[in-house]
């Protein structure tokens, strides 16, 4: 392909995105275009709040396809991301079977097969006649010998289930993997995947974002409500606001009837702080002449 037709594919794409309600900077589109052309899994890490999980969700509405999603917490095993045996009808069809003149072995071969089989989000992606989008959410929260259970979906796109043999991949879903950088992840992770990092967006493309997600905000409150959010975010807190913040943070501005941001309206402002401030800390270090000397700077 040639230089101009990649320039292309990367501003059709931006383009897709921007239609479906993101906005999406150069980098990140064209990790995307590479994830779908060498077939490789995406991992995004970045803060929480920055629309790493929005992206699997706008990609799967830009390809239209499903998105399956797999969250990941603290003690996430195999059986639940993988699957699991519905024991309930295995042990009725064991009740059922009893007379049955069959072997043991032939029995048993029927007992596990696939029909008592409960799919979880990992076999269903790959078990799925067009391809959908994997979205494994936050992985950094699971612990390492998950990523080990990982490896062999994200190399070779098949699951080994002991009682069935190697599952392969009816399709390969697209693969975008998470992580806020709360622990460090396996070089074994890494390797397999293209990555990129997601920071926090700079003044334009956040104005962009609530132009675009909240259309019902007028220009230049939109502008003001960007410049004060910048201004938060470089404050020393405990958990900055994100662009969710941003958004419900606009929300409750138009909820509450403050069309301007300005240090004469800082009383009104802190009411609203509950939808940008999300810790008991970082609610302290915004006394009312702090609200106000981030809003006249607005």
């Amino acid at each position: 392909m040639t230089a101009t037709g990649r320039a292309q594919d990367l501003a059709g794409l931006q383009q897709e995105l921007a239609q479906a309600g993101y906005i999406a900077e150069p980098p990140l589109a064209a990790a995307l275009l590479l994830m779908q052309d060498l077939e490789r899994p995406l991992l995004l890490e970045g803060d929480a709040g920055v629309g790493k999980t929005e992206v699997a969700k706008v990609l799967a509405s830009v390809r239209g396809t499903r998105l399956i999603r797999l969250q990941c917490y603290e003690g996430l095993d195999a059986h639940a991301a993988m699957y699991e045996w519905n024991y309930q009808r295995q042990l009725l069809a064991i009740k059922l079977l009893e007379h049955d003149e069959r072997g043991i072995a032939q029995k048993e071969q029927d007992i596990f097969s696939e029909r008592y089989l409960l799919k979880r989000p990992l076999l269903e992606a790959i078990a799925c006649e067009q391809p959908p989008v994997l979205l494994i959410d936050e992985v950094d929260r699971a612990d390492e010998a998950f990523e080990a259970y990982l490896l062999e979906l994200l190399s070779d796109f098949q699951l080994s289930i002991p009682e069935l043999g190697t599952v392969v991949a009816t399709s390969r879903p697209a693969v975008v993997i998470t992580s806020n950088g709360t622990r460090e992840l396996s070089d074994a992770l890494r390797r397999r995947c293209l990555y990129q990092y997601i920071d926090y967006p700079d003044y334009d493309k956040e104005l962009a974002i609530v132009r675009t997600r909240a259309p019902a905000a007028p220009a230049a409150l939109a502008a003001q409500i960007v410049a004060f959010v910048q201004g938060v975010r470089r404050m020393d807190l405990q958990k900055k606001p994100g662009i969710a913040e941003t958004l419900d943070w606009t929300a409750a501005l138009l909820r509450l009837g403050i069309s301007v941001v300005d240090k004469d309206g800082a009383g009104r402002i802190m009411d609203t702080l509950s939808a940008l401030i999300k810790t008991r800390d970082d609610r302290a270090a915004f006394p009312r002449e702090v609200v106000a000397r981030l809003a006249a700077a607005c």
